[in-house]
Parts: C-alpha cells; sequence; structure tokens
C-alpha cells in the first residue's frame, strides 16, 4: 500500500475531513488533497507530524523508495527558499542607494552625491528615483516574510515583481544618465536571473 492510500485510509479511520486533518497538521487543505492523491510527498517535518497525530512509525507510513521523494522534494524546497531568500536580499540591499554618493549631480557636474543629496536634476526624476528603489526595497521585505509562510504561488509572484523591478531600474538609471547605479542595478538583475534559471532547470 502506498503512502497516499495509508494516509487516506488513517484520516478516514478517525472520521476527518481533509479540511480537519489540515487544520491539525497545521498545513492547508490542498496539501492534504495532493498527498492523497499521490502527486506529492509531504516535507520530513510534515511526516513526523502524521506519525505522532496517528500514533503510527514513520516506517508504517512510507516505503524506502517513497522516503528517496520526500527527501529530494525536501532538497528541492531548501534550494528554493535559499533562491528566494538571496533575491529578497538583493532587493533589500538596494537601499544603500538611498545613503551611499552613487549619483551623478546633474550633466554638467562631476560631484557624486547620495540621492537624497541629489540637487542637479528636477525633483520628479528624483521622486522617481526614490520610488523605484524604495518599492524595490519593500518587495524584498515582504519576500522575505513570504518565506517563512511556505506559499510557493505567492513567491513565485514576488520573484517575478522583483526581477521586474530590477529591469525597470536598470532601463531608469540607463535612460537618465546613472552609469554606477545602473550598475549595481544591472548586477543584481544578472544574479537573480541566473538563479532564477537555476531554479527553473531543478524543477
Amino acid at each position: 500500500m502506498e503512502f497516499s492510500e495509508k494516509l487516506q485510509k488513517l484520516r478516514k479511520s478517525r472520521s476527518l475531513t481533509q479540511e480537519e486533518l489540515a487544520e491539525a497538521l497545521f498545513v492547508s487543505r490542498t496539501a492534504i488533497s495532493k498527498w492523497e492523491s499521490g502527486k506529492g510527498y509531504p516535507s520530513i517535518d510534515s511526516l513526523k507530524e502524521i506519525s505522532r497525530f496517528f500514533s503510527v512509525s514513520i516506517d508504517d507510513l512510507i516505503c524506502s523508495d517513497e522516503m528517496v521523494a520526500v527527501a529530494e522534494n525536501d532538497k528541492k524546497e531548501f534550494v528554493n527558499k535559499y533562491i528566494s531568500l538571496v533575491c529578497n536580499l538583493l532587493d533589500i540591499l538596494l537601499a544603500i542607494l538611498l545613503f551611499i554618493p552613487a549619483f551623478g549631480n546633474g550633466a554638467g557636474s562631476v560631484e557624486m552625491v547620495s540621492l537624497f543629496s541629489l540637487t542637479g536634476i528636477s525633483l520628479w526624476l528624483k521622486i522617481v528615483f526614490i520610488v523605484i528603489i524604495s518599492i524595490t526595497i519593500l518587495n524584498g521585505i515582504c519576500g522575505v516574510i513570504i518565506t517563512h509562510f511556505n506559499k510557493p504561488v505567492w513567491n513565485k509572484h514576488r520573484l517575478v515583481t522583483g526581477i521586474a523591478l530590477s529591469i525597470l531600474a536598470v532601463i531608469v538609471f540607463v535612460a537618465t544618465r546613472q552609469p554606477y547605479v545602473c550598475i549595481v542595478c544591472f548586477s543584481c538583475l544578472v544574479i537573480k536571473g541566473f538563479l532564477v534559471t537555476k531554479l527553473r532547470w531543478q524543477k
């Protein structure tokens, strides 16, 4: 008997719905449905919770071949979280651009200033710079928070948003002739692109 059938049998023996079991195990009902339909396996931590809840050993729940699949899923989840964390930190890292002297202070000046000290450009353009950098930083902070909620779909949308913001930043800083800031944003974009590509390859 496979894990999916064992879990379904154990749940029905307690007269529990998928929703009730999900609440007891602190997972989503979708996760229970996926496990019972054989479309995926729980993490090792979730397996321990199932084992404790139903008072059965992990060996009784899952065979050795299935355990290999569980270990592989756990490894993928760890890599996904690591990649997401690095991308989030790259977004948050742009906070340094608010304070370090990386901006050219107008076309006729060789002076380098911080964003808040920038006076050689129009006010609206300065506001655009601040908005782009601030939204990117907030996106990174939200990403760090989302990572702890184990919501892959949310995380995927946030990664896409992060890359889109990096592309926008590069375009804006190239168009406004801010080479040093552009190099920082472009470097972040290249690293994120590489990590997201690696994420897609491992699926």
